[in-house]
């Protein structure tokens, strides 16, 4: 029976590890630093160059740090992935002079994180706080309301009425609007999907 690829290995490696980050048992994680923009295409590379250049035994893990946020599209709540740290790549491998050639000519990729021109490992520490960083924390809502905007309410009792963005709540997601009455200012509380912002 033939080595499992390195997808399936990272794909049982990711499977025994939900909810509990373990610490990593092979290898070092080091930092690659790409064009902008291309972490994912550089990530998918590297797996392919790993099995083509039969470098699975060295180069272990390859992470795109992540997290989810949610976007509020056309009045819609959209699960998106923001890239913590764009521009760069983690990979957890042994560093030698195959995998740090096959590594820094992958397309898309400038160079290794380093000092001296030596690659420079990450802290175990800081490497379990960037993998619990993409999994610990709920998705935060990514939305483009600001204090003092002017908004449209599109939901509920006050729907079509004007007013203008007075307190914003990120935890409870909603704001408070003052909408004008009769003449007078009086503070809504609105969900964030209940309204949108005039342009």
């Amino acid at each position: 029976m033939g080595r499992p690829s390195l997808r399936e290995r990272l794909a049982a490696k990711r499977a025994a590890e939900v909810g509990e980050v373990a610490t990593t048992p092979e290898g070092r994680w080091y930092v690659l630093h790409t064009y902008s923009g291309y972490e994912n295409k550089v990530k998918k590379t590297i797996e392919s160059r790993v099995d083509a250049l039969d470098l699975g035994d060295r180069v272990y893990e390859i992470v795109v740090p992540t997290q989810e946020e949610i976007e509020i599209r056309n009045s819609q709540r959209v699960p998106i992935q923001r890239k913590t740290f764009p521009g760069y790549v983690l990979v957890r491998m042994a560093m030698d002079d195959d995998t740090w050639y096959a590594l820094r000519n992958t397309p898309g990729v400038t160079g290794f994180v380093n000092v001296d021109n030596k690659p420079v490992p990450l802290s175990e520490g800081a490497v379990q706080g960037i993998l619990k960083g993409m999994t610990a924390e709920a998705p935060k809502i990514k939305m483009s309301f600001q204090v003092g905007d002017t908004v449209r309410i599109i939901d509920g009792p006050f729907a079509d009425f004007r007013g203008e963005i007075d307190e914003i709540n990120h935890e409870r997601e909603t704001m408070k609007v003052l909408v004008s009455f009769f003449g007078r200012e009086t503070p809504v509380e609105l969900d964030f999907l209940q309204a949108e912002r005039e342009t």
